[in-house]
């Protein structure tokens, strides 16, 4: 008799394109937010928020270990938001993984900067001694005009504090901004202060994605009535500021989702150049900077 999956999803499901690979678990239903008007992840009626039980999650882990021990080496934390989950829940949860499923090398999460207002650090290095060793912390934006209107919940200054905590910590951090959320009206400083956002973070991941909206703009431009989108050209040339503005370290820069025109990646500040110039070229000459075709770039 074939054995049945342990783990039962609520459809649709999301996870970060790097988690792949990873065992999904998901520890949350949807988004504790849910408000971001850009998003459109969790808007479904089944992806309404609730914490998953904690014995059905643990259950369900054990059976993992059972069927799945040896080939499991990265478990993704879902769904929007799992930190929001308590210390004392998470930790029960990674210890159960470190017991059951050995081999894992990896826990990722999503986290939301609100999720980390009432953790400490040491609670942070706590789950990170536990197993937890990256999270995606979306930002989209370092502007807090742009964020206002956006209806983010969240400012330069809550998104930095948790990113600061992280690092401190010692989880790795996966930055992810939206090219073009500020519009026309709003677009050098939302490239300008997004940049001043990652170098005084200096994030080990950073990754940008194009502000799209598969189901309709409405819902979007009633918080922002004002907001006209980017044309190719001027998403580049915000890009081009952004990258500009950078000073960074060391930091994987990764701007290859579907949603993007033009794919960059390198290592940031080393290839700084390099990726200017690429920008630039797609600027000056599009026809020949092997850009994305509209049906390429389909959601």
């Amino acid at each position: 008799m074939p054995q049945v999956f342990p783990i039962q999803y609520i459809n649709p499901v999301f996870r970060p394109p790097s988690e792949a690979q990873s065992l999904i678990l998901p520890v949350t239903n949807g988004c504790s937010w849910n408000k971001c008007t850009y998003c459109e992840m969790y808007t479904a009626p089944q992806k309404k928020f609730h914490a998953g039980d904690e014995q059905v999650l643990l259950d369900a882990i054990r059976r993992c270990g059972e069927q799945f021990a040896s080939d499991v080496q990265r478990v993704f934390l879902g769904d929007g938001d799992a930190l929001v989950l308590s210390t004392r829940r998470l930790m029960s949860l990674l210890e159960a993984i470190k017991v059951h499923l050995p081999k894992v090398r990896r826990i990722s999460s999503y986290c939301l900067p609100r999720n980390l207002r009432h953790k400490t650090v040491q609670e942070l290095i706590e789950l990170r001694e536990a197993g937890l060793s990256l999270v995606y912390v979306g930002a989209e934006s370092g502007d807090d005009q742009v964020l206002l209107h956006v209806n983010k919940g969240e400012t330069f200054e809550t998104t930095r504090d948790a990113l600061d905590k992280l690092g401190a910590a010692g989880i790795s951090r996966s930055v992810m901004l939206l090219n073009g959320l500020g519009g026309q009206i709003l677009s050098q400083q939302h490239a300008a202060n997004s940049a001043r956002l990652i170098n005084l973070t200096q994030p080990e991941f950073l990754a940008t994605l194009v502000v799209s909206f598969p189901q309709g703009e409405d819902r979007f431009r009633q918080a922002f009535p004002q907001w006209e989108p980017l044309n190719q050209q001027e998403l580049f040339v915000e890009m081009a500021q952004f990258l500009q503005a950078l000073e960074l370290k060391r930091t994987v820069f990764r701007s290859d989702h579907a949603s993007n025109w033009l794919v960059l990646k390198g290592v940031l500040g080393a290839e700084k150049d390099r990726l200017m110039q690429e920008v630039q070229n797609a600027i000056d000459h599009p026809e020949d900077s092997r850009l994305r075709s509209q049906w390429q770039r389909g959601l």
